[in-house]
């Protein structure tokens, strides 16, 4: 294994001051940098050095973490998912680990949920195995016990001891029931190697089953899977062994280990090391971290995580064990991974969403465009909240993942010349798909920038990744020679030698029917993320959904010059792993402004959220002190402030400022001015100019994506 010294290059200076800074606003800039860069060093080096693991060699250094698509038990979800793995070897991956497999029916996270038993799953899972390894791609198996997260009947776990995120207590296992269950661990493993898998990885963290036989408020038990430390990880000791010993030596077995458990009597810094140096004697290849358990109130995956949050808790492990570590989470760009790499904090990195956003993600790095790439923006809108709707998974910024045999682009035999009206998410992305597949695309913008409500949202604290899509944006609509014109009327415009016209100007916000609507305290959101109203110490924002909440964020943030230093502060995360789980005192920052969100609905606030992110602005904004009202009818607006009524009963907010987030409305009058002069033409309508009620940008992204292939 290589082992990497920790000297100070004049390239890592200039990369660790570009990831402080995160995105210049200036895109060009940043391509001028990169570029400038990409040419005077070999920036990833350590990215691409290979990892000799003795019986077998990885090409580079990228691990595709694990992730669930809904494809495992679809129809024909095995031939999609050989597609899908293989598209990402096609990629140059290092090495990839499926979605979670269940050894049995009581580990299945619900009851439709794949499992590999027998024998019967065996020709299934060979169709993913020959897709990788035809691309020259390595493929481990992750074989994932849901323990008391299992959402099914059959729930078990070491002790009944029901879990703050399921409704069903779990049946205690027995002794000879634990026995089992290993012996289960084992066999699946041998399937796995049948099926042409080059190893399988053992989910042994995020609060599963290993890590419930692990912690001591999860395992109560009296004999000898439960008592002390050393014995309540005979659990995860005896499952690696065994496999081992069926398996052989030439088979890659990575564990993957909770390295920060984030819940209060999780595992401390010590215990986790000796964990790490048993799973190293039972015979692991690789160790790969997992942060948080699912039940922990902290969040650990999404977008206001700063990038690499959690990548420095890998090197505890690391200088502890002689076996190659895996650093995971929030590893989003090339230039991050390199930096925890030659920070020698990893041997690995995990990236699990990065590659849904973009299949070929390494092989753009390799070649030195990392301005090419597709980044994720870790908004799990179309990863796992549609996971936890029983949809099948995709991705905002791609939305061919997952569905990459259904939506190819396929070149059209009959190009047209095409006019886009709005480069928002829709328009920018329509004009990409279609420039794709051959058609020659006139892009108009009425502002001086192309991206539209992407330029509003890169301004919301925690979603400043939106800036690398912008880039992507801009990068990729130059490459294919779209023609863009930036502060254009399109009234002005002849667009009579067009085959078609494509209506993309968005939506714009509703104004509510309210007594003194157009007093001076009223301002548009638009007008607050862009500093073009002056907001007061005492505020109320009219709306409770997405934007509402994204504008209350971005009130009561306090910027802070060292984000993960604030995020951990901010959620009480003990990086240092000093404190048993990980966890501290939460040092919040006072909010210099007095907020109240007011919904109409007699609702939780913040419902139409994501499923996995919902609570944790929720959250946030408690902390901050925001009122969140609900049952609001509004009286009048006045220079006393905003008068309203809650459940029938009178109130006035004595507030300085009132921000209007009450949904938005089609922003379409141009289709109506199109078809007058152009009666003869070809025009449809995307994105919010189709349908604003619930749009977001993904269905925006999705529609573009749609009449792009129709055409």
């Amino acid at each position: 294994m290589v082992k990497f010294g920790q000297t100070v290059s004049f390239k890592r200076i200039i990369i660790n001051y570009l990831l402080k800074l995160r995105l210049p606003a200036d895109l060009q800039l940043l391509k001028y940098v990169m570029s400038f860069l990409n040419t005077i060093f070999c920036m990833y080096s350590r990215l691409f050095t290979p990892l000799d693991l003795g019986f077998t060699q990885l090409k580079n250094r990228v691990l595709m973490g694990s992730m669930h698509t809904n494809l495992e038990e679809a129809p024909n979800g095995f031939k999609r998912l050989a597609s899908f793995y293989g598209l990402r070897a096609q990629g140059d991956v290092g090495l990839i680990v499926t979605g979670g497999i269940s050894p049995n029916l009581e580990g299945r996270l619900a009851p439709n949920r794949a499992l590999m038993s027998d024998q019967s799953a065996v020709k299934k899972h060979a169709l993913i195995c020959d897709a990788v390894h035809s691309e020259g791609g390595k493929v481990c198996m992750q074989i994932l016990h849901a323990g008391r997260y299992a959402y099914q009947k059959q729930i078990v776990a070491p002790s009944a001891i029901q879990s703050t995120i399921i409704p069903l207590t779990p049946k205690a296992l027995t002794f000879e029931e634990v026995e089992k269950q290993i012996n289960d661990f084992v066999n699946t493993a041998i399937l796995a190697q049948d099926a042409g898998y080059d190893g399988v990885e053992i989910m042994g963290s995020e609060g599963y089953l290993i890590n419930q036989f692990i912690a001591q408020a999860t395992n109560q038990r009296d004999d000898k899977w439960g008592g002390s430390y050393n014995q309540r990880i005979q659990f995860a000791i005896e499952i690696v062994k065994r496999i081992r010993q069926r398996v052989g030596e030439n088979f890659i077995l990575i564990y993957r280990l909770s390295a920060i458990d984030l819940i209060k009597g999780g595992s401390s810094l010590n215990e986790v090391i000796i964990l790490a140096q048993a799973i190293e004697k039972a015979g692991a290849t690789i160790i790969n971290t997992g942060i948080g358990w699912h039940e922990s109130r902290v969040p650990t995956i999404a977008s206001m995580v700063p990038p690499g949050a959690f990548a420095s808790i890998s090197e505890k492990i690391k200088n502890n064990v002689t076996i190659p570590t895996v650093a995971s989470n929030r590893i989003n760009t090339p230039e991050l991974a390199e930096s925890v790499l030659e920070n020698n904090w990893a041997d690995m990195v995990s990236m699990a969403r990065p590659l849904l956003a973009d299949s070929h993600f390494v092989a753009k790095a390799k070649q030195k465009k990392p301005e090419s790439i597709n980044t994720c923006i870790a908004c799990n809108q179309a990863c796992l909240d549609h996971i936890f709707e029983n949809k099948i998974a995709s991705c905002l910024v791609n939305p061919f993942a997952v569905h990459e045999d259904e939506r190819a682009l396929v070149k059209t035999n009959s190009p047209q010349h095409i006019a886009v009206i709005g480069a928002g998410p829709a328009g920018m992305s329509f004009a990409l798909y279609a420039a794709q597949r051959g058609h020659k695309v006139h892009l108009y913008e009425k502002s001086s920038r192309i991206g539209g409500q992407f330029n509003l949202a890169k301004e919301i604290p925690g979603k400043s990744d939106f800036n690398h899509t912008l880039r992507y944006f801009e990068y990729q609509l130059s490459k294919h020679n779209i023609a863009i014109s930036l502060d254009t009327n399109v009234n002005s415009q002849d667009l009579s030698a067009f085959d078609h016209i494509v209506v993309a100007t968005g939506s714009a916000p509703h104004s509510p029917k309210i007594a003194g609507i157009t007093h001076p305290k009223v301002v548009s959101y638009h007008d607050v993320l862009t500093g073009a109203a002056e907001v007061g110490t005492n505020v109320a924002i009219i709306g409770a959904g997405g934007i509402g909440f994204d504008v209350a964020e971005f009130l009561t943030h306090d910027q802070s010059f060292d984000q993960i230093k604030e995020f951990a502060d901010t959620w009480g995360i003990d990086l240092s792993l000093q404190t048993n789980g990980g966890l501290k005192p939460q040092n919040r920052s006072t909010p210099t402004r007095k907020i109240y969100m007011l919904q109409r609905k007699i609702r939780k606030p913040g419902a139409s959220l994501g499923k996995t992110t919902g609570w944790i602005h929720r959250t946030s904004l408690k902390e901050k002190n925001v009122s969140m009202l609900s049952g609001v009818s509004y009286d009048k607006i006045d220079d006393e402030g905003l008068h309203i009524n809650i459940r029938k009963k009178p109130r006035l907010l004595p507030v300085d400022t009132i921000v209007v987030c009450a949904g938005q409305v089609k922003n379409n009058k141009l289709v109506n001015i199109c078809k007058e002069t152009y009666p003869n033409a070809n025009i449809h309508t995307i994105g919010g100019a189709n349908n604003a009620e619930k749009l977001d940008a993904q269905k925006a992204i999705e529609d573009a994506l749609h009449l792009a292939l129709a055409l």
